[in-house]
């Protein structure tokens, strides 16, 4: 692996993002960072996972195997935290929320393994908030209509519209900079441990993977998510 993709494939180990090749398009020199190779990682993971799940659903038994459950175990608990949150709406979003889900997770813990987390990278985070940008307001216009859009830009007075307008553009800027905040927080913290204390950052750097990897990683990515079931279900209620 190239420098930058596994954090410790290098004795100067840094979490910089770092160019793995370069091509000519168009006349434009476009670079393959270690962004784009941890991501696709994590995409080819999640991909085996799946496929691995659906044959595992296909052929399943009535006495459920190890991975027939863990897989059961998941489907269950993504459809209670969007049910629990978007009511009778869920049905139409818990593809989508357990994909983002599941994606945000694996790359916020890709950490443990050796990989420079692809949420530490803003345009990352930044498509993810203008993925579900773009769903709020497909949904705001789907279910209430422009009437319904521009009455609540003008609550409570028509004069609060600006104040509104961006407030409304401002949520993909809160949602992507909050997660990445977080995740490159733990990277530029482990990376001052490596860094400064390389001679005795032996064993015990791993109780700051667990923090900062795993158990922060799982929070950012229920809040994210949480935050976006909360903004979705308000775009789709008509009262």
């Amino acid at each position: 692996m190239g420098q930058g993709i596994l954090l410790s494939a290098a004795a100067d180990i840094d979490f910089m993002i770092h160019g793995v090749f370069s091509y000519e398009l168009f006349g434009q020199t476009v670079w393959i960072t270690t962004t784009h190779v941890c991501v696709l990682i994590v995409m080819l993971v999640i991909i085996g996972f799946c496929i691995a799940a659906n044959r595992a659903v296909k052929h399943a038994s009535e006495v459920p195997g190890t991975f027939q459950n863990i897989v059961e175990l998941v489907v269950e608990m993504l459809d209670n935290m969007v049910g629990g949150v978007m009511g009778k709406f869920a049905v139409n979003f818990r593809n989508y929320i357990g994909t983002i889900f599941i994606f945000i997770l694996l790359s916020n813990i890709s950490g443990l393994f050796g990989l420079r987390p692809p949420t530490a990278d803003y345009g990352v985070t930044f498509a993810l908030g203008i993925m579900t940008f773009t769903t709020i307001h497909f949904n705001k216009f789907k279910h209430q209509k422009v009437k319904g859009v521009i009455k609540g830009l003008c609550d409570p007075w028509p004069i609060w519209a600006p104040i509104n307008v961006i407030g409304d553009i401002a949520v993909p800027i809160s949602l992507s900079l909050r997660l990445f905040a977080n995740v490159l927080s733990g990277v530029v913290m482990t990376a001052l441990v490596y860094g400064l204390l390389a001679k005795i950052a032996y064993a015990w750097p791993a109780a700051l993977h667990v923090y900062f990897d795993l158990f922060s990683g799982a929070i950012q990515t229920y809040v994210f998510c949480m935050l976006t079931m909360t903004y979705i279900t308000d775009a789709c209620t008509t009262e």
